[in-house]
């Protein structure tokens, strides 16, 4: 068999100019994607991969239909999940979460601009809705010395500019996080600072046809995933090294990264949120893990699951536990649908027993999108009057959560799915089934 340049160049050899998903077929391209193993899981599932161009134009619509119905000549982001959202670019992100030296400029006709790192403005020239690549909005100590100040000048004259030029001169622009030298600057220019965050967590809460498209390949590669990291899992072996194998099974499918380290053992899942460590697993124990993974396409798929290792059964409070996690998210879930106010979402549904509430996780519901997102909603020891008083829309996608956590006790039983507000109800995303063993099934 002939092996040519043509083929070896390619990402999938048996597809044309472009993928799936409408992106070039092209291994030497810049902008980043699946793996061929996940395309290759995705068709052999009947997934449907989104259209990016769609995916990428829905949401650029989006936002600026925030910014002009608020008003506003402009948006500017500095969080690089917001910047992931509107260029459907990436550069260093983990980096970048500390060392703010991206920016984009979304004005209210639409005109998109980023500032990008010094040397990497190419980086999104895939993207033909974002209009300039420049760079300049590094305004961090670090980078910049003792003469931030000037080039947060600098900085905020160029968007001076483009908001004369694009925002029909309106002072009042949003901004979701910028350092102090950086606000301060706008300032000096005569802008109205508005609250951007708002602005990009409700544009954000509302997913596309093609981002659900996006969501469900995530997610089948996330599952994928945990597949085998549950078959390497072995006991003796370290929490870490347990972890490492959900890392290196999402990068290999051409996923991102995973925002936490929650994988623990044994004893040390109760408390819960302590971070996966040198402690090894053990014969009949608990292992318990949340995902908060950063998968392909940038989507975040986070799912809970509770594992039993062990050549005996798991102790009947445990398996209670297990079985009143369970029905927690799923009467839960029941609840979503379009319409449902989120003040029900928390004090209607299911409620723990008294000896979990004060282990209980933060909340009993989160968005979830490129990570977790708008609106939170806590228990009812949590609630606070007037935060969301707002109500569920189709396209939203919501994480139900279940940490049952006996107070004083050696164990946690932690699991969450992934759910779809859709036209009529809900629909449950995770597919990813639960311990029988823990289930009393076994």
């Amino acid at each position: 068999m002939n092996t040519h340049y043509s083929d070896t160049r390619k990402i999938d050899p048996t597809r044309g100019d472009t993928l799936a998903d409408g992106s070039p077929n092209d291994g030497d391209r810049i902008e980043i994607g699946p793996t061929l193993l996940a395309l290759r899981e995705w068709e052999a599932a009947g997934l449907t991969p989104p259209n990016l161009d769609a995916m990428r134009k829905f949401r650029w619509e989006r936002l600026t239909k925030h910014i002009v119905d608020r008003d506003y000549g402009g948006l500017l982001m500095f969080d690089p999940l917001n910047i992931r959202y509107a260029t459907d670019s990436t550069n260093m992100q983990l980096w970048n979460t500390h060392n703010p030296f991206r920016a984009v400029l979304l004005c209210a006709d639409g005109y998109m601009v980023i500032w990008d790192y010094k040397n990497s403005p190419f980086l999104s020239t895939f993207n033909p809705l974002v209009r300039e690549q420049r760079s300049g909005a590094d305004l961090f100590y670090f980078d910049r010395g003792d003469k931030v100040d000037v080039a947060a000048d600098v900085f905020s004259k160029e968007v001076r500019d483009l908001i004369n030029e694009h925002g029909g001169g309106n002072n009042r622009i949003a901004v979701d996080k910028a350092m102090l030298n950086g606000i301060r600057a706008l300032e000096a220019q005569g802008f109205e600072i508005m609250p951007g965050e708002e602005v990009t967590e409700k544009s954000r809460s509302i997913k596309g046809p093609d981002e659900i498209h996006a969501m469900r390949c995530a997610s089948h590669a996330c599952e994928a995933a945990i597949l085998e990291m549950f078959e390497a899992t072995q006991t003796g072996m370290s929490e870490d090294e347990i972890w490492a194998e959900l890392h290196r099974s999402n990068i290999k499918r051409g996923g991102e990264w995973i925002e936490t380290r929650l994988l623990s053992t044994g004893p040390r899942t109760n408390p819960w949120f302590q971070e996966c460590g040198p402690r090894r697993l053990q014969n009949n124990e608990i292992l318990a893990f949340d995902t908060d993974l950063v998968g392909c396409y940038g989507i975040c798929i986070d799912i809970s699951r509770t594992w039993w290792f062990g050549d005996q059964k798991p102790r009947q409070d445990m398996i209670y536990a297990m079985q009143h996690a369970h029905e927690h998210i799923m009467t839960n879930m029941a609840l979503m649908k379009p319409g449902v106010s989120m003040r029900d979402l928390t004090f209607k549904g299911h409620q723990l027993d008294d000896q979990y509430i004060k282990g209980q996780y933060g909340c009993r519901f989160h968005g979830v999108g490129l990570c977790d997102e708008w609106p939170l909603i806590a228990y009812k020891e949590g609630y606070v009057e007037g935060a969301f008083d707002y109500e569920l829309e189709a396209g939203m996608v919501l994480c139900a959560e279940a940490l049952v956590s006996p107070e004083g006790g050696d164990f946690s039983i932690k699991l969450e799915d992934q759910v779809l507000v859709t036209e009529d109800g809900f629909e449950n995303l995770t597919k990813y089934p639960f311990c029988p063993h823990l289930m009393g099934e076994t």
